[in-house]
């Protein structure tokens, strides 16, 4: 219970870019486009991989759950920063605020076991490519994807549920532009210990683990690779894991970035624009590298687009 001089926090207020006033209309449109390209371009991806014939494989029905996340993640937290932009400071319910940080989560940890699953993929692709879909069958693939979902929905819902139980009296200013999770944990008057060392067992688990298996894939995959004479073979499979190792390395390193790399408390600014690579950067990552890199993803959009135009003709 909050004390007598206390009032109950109903209402969290985000303080946002309070260094950029002069910059508003600019970061506005420039956030806004970027959400534009990060939603369209990973719906897009999910579109054709649902309905084109010639992308019914393991690897695109991952990319698949990739973009939806990338989405999922981008759309808790962009719209209200674009209203937060245009307001200066932003209020939210602490409800909302909750439901906010819980979408967040699940979909940046997903993530980390979707990579993990197709660095798995991409591994048995190179090293048993004639057994490839006797191994990777759809049932499989569904499994594994299903798995990443519930594993990362039961972890984020078991904080969440304590985090809602937490009282919040007196401060309300949260010095970010959405509902990060060390910064709310910052307002709360009640003991927060447990939670923290919940978080921290659950973070090592939702990021070593996936790591782990993503090396130890990568390692396999650079023997097979290493095994292959010609130059010209070698370069063409490791072509076709690039891509997925591109976004790996973009994915963990902005986190290392954001995460692991330590910054002065006071630099909030710095922790921001931290916050936006992850937020912003990274899910633009996964519709550029596979639309510029992959041959059967644009062919796919050549025939709709084709198609489309053929009906309105």
């Amino acid at each position: 219970m909050c004390g007598h001089n206390e009032t109950k926090v109903t209402e969290i207020h985000l303080l946002g870019f309070q260094s950029l006033q002069n910059f508003k209309p600019l970061l506005f449109f420039a956030l806004l486009l970027l959400y534009i390209a990060i939603a369209g371009g990973n719906l897009s991806i999910a579109f054709l991989v649902s309905t084109s014939d010639n992308l019914k494989t393991p690897m695109y029905f991952f990319i698949k759950n990739l973009a939806i996340a990338d989405v999922l993640l981008t759309t808790s937290v962009v719209p209200m920063m674009l209203e937060l932009v245009l307001r200066s400071k932003g209020s939210i319910s602490l409800d909302d605020c909750i439901t906010q940080l819980y979408f967040y989560g699940v979909s940046g940890f997903v993530q980390c076991f979707l990579l993990a699953v197709m660095s798995y993929d991409r591994y048995v692709a190179l090293s048993n490519p004639l057994n490839y879909i006797l191994i990777m069958k759809s049932s499989l693939c569904f499994q594994f994807v299903f798995g990443s979902w519930a594993i990362t929905f039961c972890l984020t819902t078991s904080e969440i549920i304590l985090i809602g139980q937490f009282e919040f009296c007196g401060g309300s200013g949260l010095d970010q532009f959405f509902c990060d999770y060390s910064p709310l944990l910052e307002l709360s008057t009640s003991d927060t210990s447990i939670v923290l060392l919940m978080d921290f067992s659950y973070a090592l688990f939702t990021l070593l683990v996936p790591l782990t298996i993503i090396l130890v894939s990568y390692i396999y995959i650079f023997i097979t690779i290493l095994k292959i004479r010609s130059f010209t073979g070698r370069k063409k499979t490791f072509s076709t894991c690039s891509s997925h190792l591109t976004i790996v390395c973009v994915y963990y390193g902005t986190f290392i970035a954001i995460y692991i790399i330590p910054s002065n408390e006071r630099a909030s600014d710095l922790n921001k624009y931290r916050s936006l690579l992850y937020t912003v950067v990274t899910p633009l990552m996964n519709p550029i590298i596979y639309s510029l890199r992959n041959a059967e993803l644009n062919q796919a959009l050549h025939k709709k687009v084709k198609k489309y135009l053929t009906l309105k003709l």
